[in-house]
């Protein structure tokens, strides 16, 4: 038997890698992800119940975009996973009424299907998203 030998291309595997933090326009563009994904929560919930079922289709397919798109900007999943925390944040807080009884999302199923459906979105959209693919010339993922 021979003893494993380390790999001789390069850093080795991205596991293996020190945990580092992330550059501060890499910050930026997170929190700004964030901020959209609020904003398209709150926008998203508007049109939902305005226009119920294209307005319920046009929110979640926003969401897409958004998800998606920011994955792709970002080159990681964390690019879907920073609006989609903030879309569930925005939309988790319109959701609770308030002391005089007011609350935008009624008791019905457009309000159901927007909330179910954009978490299941957001749940495809960074796991299946522009996941990180490895750089040396030994990976075959970058074709």
């Amino acid at each position: 038997m021979k003893p494993t030998q380390p790999p001789t291309g390069g850093q080795g595997s991205m596991l293996a890698q020190p945990l580092t933090l992330p550059s501060l326009p890499r910050i930026a563009a997170y929190l700004g992800l964030l901020l959209l994904g609020a904003v398209l929560g709150v926008a998203g919930g508007l049109a939902q119940a305005a226009w119920f079922p294209l307005g319920l289709l046009l929110a979640l397919i926003a969401a897409a975009g958004l998800f998606l798109g920011g994955a792709r900007a970002t080159g990681g999943r964390a690019g879907a996973v920073a609006p989609a925390a903030g879309w569930m944040i925005s939309v988790v807080l319109l959701t609770s009424t308030r002391p005089e009884g007011d609350f935008l999302f009624a008791a019905g199923v457009g309000s159901y299907l927007f909330l179910l459906g954009g978490m299941a979105v957001a749940v495809m959209c960074a796991t299946l998203g522009w996941g990180r693919q490895p750089a040396g010339s030994d990976a075959r993922l970058g074709k």
